[in-house]
């Protein structure tokens, strides 16, 4: 059990799950939700999962972090990869647990070691598959 520098816990299955992700490729995205002072994996997408079924896995009016692994193919005809890591923060959701998800960010993200690009959001607008493709390449 990590120590977040926001007095938060981070639930060693988050980075089993994440190196899975990461290693063997075994999800498409994981959904992490702060409950009771500790981050926990509240969501598995397997790896046939969309990007349109991630998206729609993120509670429209609740905090969540969130990493997705991205596949694209280059301009010169690579298939290539991106771990992201989005921080969902929709307007919908309370103050507080804006303040808690925002304080603890950096702190969680550094205990997961290989992502590559970083989006915040909030609203769905905000991580569209096209801005997702955009900060791919």
């Amino acid at each position: 059990m990590a120590n977040a520098a926001s007095g938060m816990a981070v639930d060693d299955q988050c980075k089993l799950k994440f190196l899975e992700l990461k290693a063997k490729r075994n999800y498409r995205f994981i959904v992490f939700k702060i409950e009771n002072q500790r981050v926990t994996v509240e969501k598995l997408g397997n790896p046939e999962e969309s990007y349109d079924d991630f998206a729609a896995s993120l509670p429209s009016d609740k905090c969540r972090y969130a990493v997705y692994d991205f596949d694209f193919t280059t301009d010169e005809n690579v298939q290539k990869s991106k771990i992201f890591f989005i921080a969902w923060a929709p307007d919908t959701s309370r103050v507080r647990d804006k303040m808690v998800y925002a304080s603890s960010k950096d702190r969680f993200k550094r205990e997961l070691d290989g992502i590559q690009v970083e989006l915040q959001a909030t609203d769905p607008s905000e991580m569209s598959i096209d801005i997702v493709k955009s900060r791919a390449i």
